[in-house]
């Protein structure tokens, strides 16, 4: 669409060129309207000669040919009135560089008008691309009356749920806008209405962003974030111990709220453009609770001084404790509080959206007529402290723009509110991940985004911040009851931000006629309501550990401080982490090699042996991050294994540890493997690792620690996975079976591979090569004869040589040179194989498992007899290991095998072979050799 220009944008574009050129007047475009209108007219006669002249099927198609074709018309023309004026710009150019030549030839002239020609038309494709994309669009939208009529309706339907929202917004600032800044100190005295005000302009900023197509939510209600209210009382305390002039600390101070609104829209908009939304979800979840507590008993302390019309004091004591209980005070704070409680009980029963905004308007008609009735007169009321000052609330709307003054910032100040600032921003993200998916279930939304929440959020908090107000977010409470009034619609959402621009430009005013005990009221059911949601509601339902850490956090941001409060929570949340997983069992399980055996396909009689040893080797299974808090429970475990009363009556020739579910090593668990690596060594224990590549993050720790070496250093043998240190043990084992001298090395030679080389490839050609065949059977005849009787004879004992001999002519002596594939998965069977000599290697793809198994068959062993017998087709692929000598007896074989000697004979024969399939499918198909 870059390269489309609309006919303004051409005659636009001329024009400028002309201006630019000797300052001849550039032709008006009319021909080229003529001829737009010329090409619109034949297009309209051809869509009525097809008879579609109201539209149909191929409407769109030829509106799309029409603009399709006023564009090339357009261009066609564009080009030529482009050339015309080069033309022109020439000829003049060159002129001049007649009677001036000092300002360069005329070949340069024309470079640079190319240039500038080849700019503008760029630009003009751009633009124009622009224009008729929008212009295509407007084409689909159009406004009739009956728009006009609907539109009506809904705003009338919206007026509950507009009315509402502003008496919420009325309530809300009311109340927290007047705690925005303290009023206790003398400098703040009268910044109870300049809040009120900032607290108005940034609910409309943040309307208006949301309503206006930033946020998925229709009628998302946006408020200011009243949970900051704490850190602005920390902020304003970090300035007035820096700064003693009052108008640097006013000024400094609107910095500081405007900068804080500016930082978290930044953060919002950051995470949201990156898309690291779900971040905020790894945050402690108790951490959060535990900063509401602190905000809920903030803001009780905050009702307490409202309600009693008292200043901060230094501390708690006992002198504050009897003043708040003194007869002239006590009603002051306790008429709000019950008047909280009231509502809380009547609200519990009763669900309906009208109570709590229908509750605080009846208090002010009550409350005036109890105290006209008892004759007492506003100023009375006033000096009372029943009713607010006038002084405090008497400022106009835009007032507080003039409190900014940059000349009197102090901005070394403002840099040691950063901290606080970074608090600030820290607590307000972490509400948008929780409120947004909370109000998405409750109004049935189903297509939220949090990151583009995340970017409304962030550019509403921007322009607050430039607009000098505080931030500002999505309040969940008021959407939810706005919505249920019928407040559904972006219709609705504009007309809230202009009912609450209207109460932001009538003035605080109205407020120096509203009882104390109204904004006491709304500040107590926001702290009850905190507090019940922090220590109440998550009893019995978080572990004991993270109550107490909820308690911490309530108490140091109560006591202290509220940065010091979410450093406390983080450094408890630390500590829980570490405890809890430390709880966690690093040994996944632990085993002996007489239950862990390799895949390796072997004859019965070593399989028996090997069983028989398999208790000397033994496997511990690691799981998780190996750390300090975890490691210890492993290595008391080995220790255990390796004490004298356990060493006596089960000695270990082997410790294999498998690291394959392990997801790291810290320092201190490697330090602590060397140490076991140490002790097994004075055992005579050979220390086996498995699971951890090179690479790796396992690998990278234990090499850091010089556990892991190459070459004649080497402590430990290293291997790519469970199986392969499994089938080295065995090897091993079998060696001094069939040696009487010969004992297992506690290493591998010097000439051994080194450890690194033995990563990423089987360590099976090395050890097996020198693993000794399957015990021969004893006899002059020829092969196959000894083989059928060394491979069936522990199946079936009553098999002779006689019935053996039977068998030799249906076999037929097969070689087969390494890296030959007998069959693949799926093929069809023809055969089975007696091994005489080399190795194969089976490779199983379970099709409902992420992984395959690996089984080598070995000398003395049967390959392919379950598919042979079945006749069904292959479920592995085969591949010759070594050169190999095999025996071989096909489909056809087998089945003269039964017509000459019987089937009685071959039913003995084919009892034999199942009898091995099912002991090796048994050993294939063990849970043991799955989790290798």
């Amino acid at each position: 669409m870059g390269s489309l220009q609309t006919p303004a944008a051409s005659g636009l574009s001329a024009a400028i060129e002309g201006q630019g050129s000797s300052g001849e007047r550039t032709p008006t475009p009319a021909g080229l309207l003529e001829r737009r209108e010329a090409q619109d007219e034949a297009v309209r006669q051809k869509i009525r000669a097809l008879g579609d002249e109201v539209g149909g099927l191929d409407s769109d198609e030829e509106e799309e040919a029409l603009v399709q074709a006023q564009i090339e018309a357009e261009e066609e023309e564009a080009a030529r009135e482009q050339e015309r004026s080069r033309r022109r710009r020439d000829e003049a150019q060159g002129e001049v560089n007649e009677r001036t030549s000092l300002l360069g030839g005329r070949k340069l002239a024309s470079t640079n008008s190319f240039a500038d020609l080849q700019v503008v038309g760029a630009a003009k494709k751009r633009f124009g691309g622009w224009v008729d994309k929008a212009r295509t669009k407007a084409k689909g939208v159009s406004v009739t009356r009956e728009d006009l009529i609907d539109g009506g309706k809904v705003a009338v339907q919206s007026i509950p749920a507009v009315v509402l929202g502003v008496l919420m917004n009325i309530l809300d600032g009311v109340s927290y806008g007047m705690i925005m800044f303290p009023t206790n100190l003398p400098v703040f005295a009268d910044f109870g209405g300049i809040g009120v005000s900032m607290f108005f302009a940034s609910c409309v900023v943040s309307q208006l962003v949301y309503s206006g197509g930033g946020s998925i939510f229709s009628g998302g209600n946006g408020s200011m974030m009243i949970e900051v209210v704490p850190f602005f009382h920390v902020i304003v305390g970090i300035i007035t111990s820096s700064i003693s002039d009052d108008k640097s600390v006013v000024a400094t101070t609107m910095v500081a709220f405007a900068l804080s609104s500016i930082l978290t829209g930044l953060a919002f908009g950051l995470l949201g453009w990156l898309k690291l939304g779900s971040l905020s979800e790894f945050f402690p979840r108790h951490i959060l609770v535990g900063c509401i507590g602190g905000v809920g008993a903030f803001l009780f302390v905050t009702g307490l001084q409202v309600s009693a019309r008292l200043e901060e004091e230094a501390g708690f004591s006992m002198d504050l404790v009897k003043h708040y209980f003194d007869w002239s005070v006590l009603p002051l704070w306790t008429v709000p509080l019950i008047l909280a409680v009231v509502l809380r009980l009547i609200t519990a029963r009763f669900h309906h959206p009208l109570i709590f905004p229908g509750y605080f308007l009846a208090i002010p008609l009550v409350f005036y007529g109890i105290a006209f009735a008892a004759g007492f007169n506003i100023e009375q009321l006033r000096e009372g402290g029943w009713v607010f000052e006038v002084n405090g609330v008497d400022s106009e709307w835009y007032e507080y723009w003039t409190l900014f003054d940059f000349k009197k910032t102090d901005y070394s100040a403002l840099l040691e509110t950063i901290p606080t600032q970074l608090a600030l921003v820290f607590f307000g993200l972490l509400h948008v991940p929780i409120n947004v998916p909370a109000l998405g279930i409750s109004v049935g939304e189903d297509n939220v985004n949090t990151d583009r929440e995340l970017i409304a959020h962030g550019i509403s908090n921007i322009a607050a911040g430039l607009l000098g107000t505080v931030p500002n977010y999505l309040c969940y409470v008021n959407s939810v009851l706005f919505y249920k009034v019928g407040g559904t619609t972006r219709i609705s959402g504009f007309l809230l931000a202009a009912a609450s621009f209207g109460i932001l430009v009538a003035g605080p005013g109205i407020i120096s006629l509203l009882p104390v005990c109204i904004v006491g009221a709304l500040i107590f059911i926001l702290a009850i309501d905190l507090i019940k949601e922090a220590i109440w509601d998550t009893y019995g339902r978080v572990a004991r550990f993270e109550y107490v850490t909820i308690w911490a956090i309530v108490i140091v941001m109560t006591g202290w401080d509220f940065v010091a409060g979410i450093g406390v929570g983080i450094i408890l949340a630390c500590v829980s982490f570490v405890v809890s997983s430390s709880q966690r069992r690093a040994i996944r399980s632990i085993l002996t090699g007489a239950v862990a055996r390799s895949t390796v396909r072997r004859h019965p009689k070593q399989s028996a042996f090997l069983k028989e040893v398999g208790r000397q080797t033994r496997v511990i299974k690691l799981q998780g991050f190996l750390f300090f808090g975890t490691i210890s429970a492993c290595e008391t475990t080995i220790r255990k294994i390796l004490e004298a009363a356990s060493w006596s009556k089960n000695p270990i020739r082997f410790l294999v540890l498998d690291f394959s579910m392990a997801s790291g090593v810290d320092f201190s668990a490697a330090e602590a493997f060397v140490r076991i690596q140490r002790l097994l060594e004075d055992k005579g224990v050979v220390l086996v690792l498995c699971g951890c590549p090179a690479n790796s993050n396992v690998g990278i720790a234990l090499r850091s620690v010089d556990l892991w070496a190459d070459g004649a250093e080497a402590k430990v043998e290293v291997f790519e996975n469970l199986n392969d240190a499994l089938e080295h043990c065995e090897n091993a084992f079998l060696r001094s079976l069939y040696s009487k001298d010969y004992q297992p090395p506690r290493l591998l030679g010097p000439a051994a591979p080194a450890i690194s080389s033995q990563i990423g490839k089987l360590p099976l050609l090395a050890s097996v090569a020198e693993a000794p065949e399957a015990p021969a059977f004893k006899t002059n005849f020829q092969q196959p004869l000894p083989l059928l009787m060394q491979s069936f004879k522990p199946f079936a004992p009553d098999l002779n040589e006689d019935y053996c001999f039977r068998l030799v002519p249906y076999f037929k002596r097969v070689h087969i040179e390494r890296g030959t594939t007998l069959w693949k998965d799926g093929d069809e069977t023809d055969s089975f194989y007696l091994i005489e000599s080399g190795m194969l290697r089976a490779t199983y793809v379970f099709t409902d498992r992420a992984h395959s198994i690996v089984e080598s068959m070995v000398a003395g062993t049967v390959a392919g007899e379950m598919s042979f017998l079945s006749r069904s087709k292959r479920n592995a692929t085969v591949v010759a290991e070594r050169d190999s000598v095999l025996w071989k007896m096909s489909i056809e074989s087998h089945e003269e095998l039964g017509k000459r000697e019987g089937w009685s004979f071959a039913r003995k024969f084919e009892q034999c072979l199942l009898s091995i399939a099912i002991e090796e499918q048994d050993g294939e198909l063990s849970p043991d050799r799955f989790s290798l």
